[in-house]
């Protein structure tokens, strides 16, 4: 045998230890971001784990950044490290930082899309060579990356990956967007989560969303109802991520879902205010008769006053009779409103508590045998 002969032997079989490791990837992609895609990533790897297998994780396109030019690491790959005990590089859990700079830089014709896939191939390569299994997370939407051939559809490609795709659902017309993810993975695609669902579109999706998509041939493994731990967050995070001076204490643990804007009259504003559950409610600092209305609705959990103004003494006593925080920023109601819904749309509870709850929510509202048979 010459020496050519056996550098082809070598290659093939590499090639094929390469197949044999894609075969037990799962990626676990989203039709659109903050659906608690890390959360269950992370759950079914520690479920996997639990049945004594191997486990990796790698997140090709690190989307959840604090600068634009990608210098903040990504917190998922952080998380998955230190739960999954991974004994590996972030240049390899995380390759490609998908930062506004780096997709100007690509626009421009400054990012191979090449050399892109192949650091991605390379890093899968090193973080895969020790595990059974490999749990790919998605960046953002499943259709990010285009700008360089590498959405999740790609990754899936690349990898020879099944597809778990974590869905929001709350009216019948969120189908076509799921449908659409359905076609783009084609045969990759081995189920959908339903994740974060209300209790008002729970049953009309189990009775009637799950026989169609079926019907249609795409399985759900599951429909994972609405838990406040996981789908808000505590007035004394938002506080800490927004910087915000706590003028009044009050029940600083109550957990908040959304967020209300008070720019209109008094007797309208109290009317919203009634209408509206675990709410904050953000105006500037100076319109006492809002804060008097929001004090007055039993589905606020705290004032938001922007532009550095303090309320009135008659509005601090009131607060603090009810329990109800009072929070300050600098900032203009414009930038807060966009910072706060940042907050509750990245999940301040990504932590090992929240896991834990996902692996229990999985657990009784999924078919978890099911997702992880799918690895071979």
């Amino acid at each position: 045998m010459t020496d050519t002969d056996t550098d082809t032997d070598t290659d093939t079989d590499t090639e094929s230890e390469l197949e044999s490791t894609a075969a037990d990837t799962i990626l676990v992609s989203s039709l659109e971001e903050s659906t608690g895609k890390t959360a269950i990533a992370l759950a079914l790897a520690r479920l996997a784990e639990a049945e004594g297998d191997s486990v990796g994780y790698m997140k090709p396109k690190g989307t959840r950044l604090q600068s634009n030019v990608g210098k903040t690491m990504d917190e998922d790959p952080l998380l998955a490290r230190e739960l999954l005990d991974l004994d590996a590089e972030m240049h390899d859990l995380e390759p490609v930082v998908y930062s506004p700079t780096f997709i100007e830089q690509a626009i421009r014709g400054r990012e191979d899309p090449a050399e892109l896939r192949e650091r991605v191939s390379e890093a899968f390569e090193t973080l895969a060579a020790d595990h059974d299994r490999m749990f790919l997370e998605g960046g953002g939407e499943y259709d990010t990356g285009g700008i360089v051939d590498l959405t999740d559809v790609d990754l899936a490609d690349l990898f020879d990956a099944r597809v778990v795709l974590v869905a929001p659902y709350s009216i019948p017309g969120d189908l076509d967007d799921l449908l659409a993810a359905a076609e783009a993975f084609g045969d990759r695609l081995a189920g959908v989560i339903f994740n974060d669902i209300a209790d008002a579109a729970y049953d009309p999706l189990e009775t009637d969303v799950v026989p169609f998509l079926e019907g249609r041939g795409i399985p759900v493994f599951g429909v994972v109802p609405s838990e406040q731990t996981l789908s808000g967050v505590t007035v004394a995070d938002l506080a800490a991520e927004l910087g915000a001076t706590v003028l009044v204490e009050g029940e600083t643990d109550a957990y908040v879902e959304r967020f209300t804007v008070g720019a209109m009259g008094a007797d309208s504003a109290l009317r919203h205010f009634r209408r509206t559950k675990d709410a904050a409610v953000i105006t500037g600092g100076d319109r006492a008769e809002i804060h008097t209305a929001a004090l007055e609705a039993p589905g606020v959990r705290c004032l938001i006053l922007t532009g550095g103004h303090r309320p009135s003494g008659a509005v601090v006593g009131q607060a603090t009779e009810k329990g109800v925080p009072i929070l300050s920023v600098q900032t203009d109601t414009l930038t807060t409103i966009e910072r706060a819904e940042d907050v509750v749309r990245s999940g301040r509870a990504r932590d090992a508590s929240t896991i834990d709850r996902m692996e229990g929510l999985l657990t009784d509202h999924a078919a978890v045998d099911a997702v992880l048979e799918t690895g071979g």
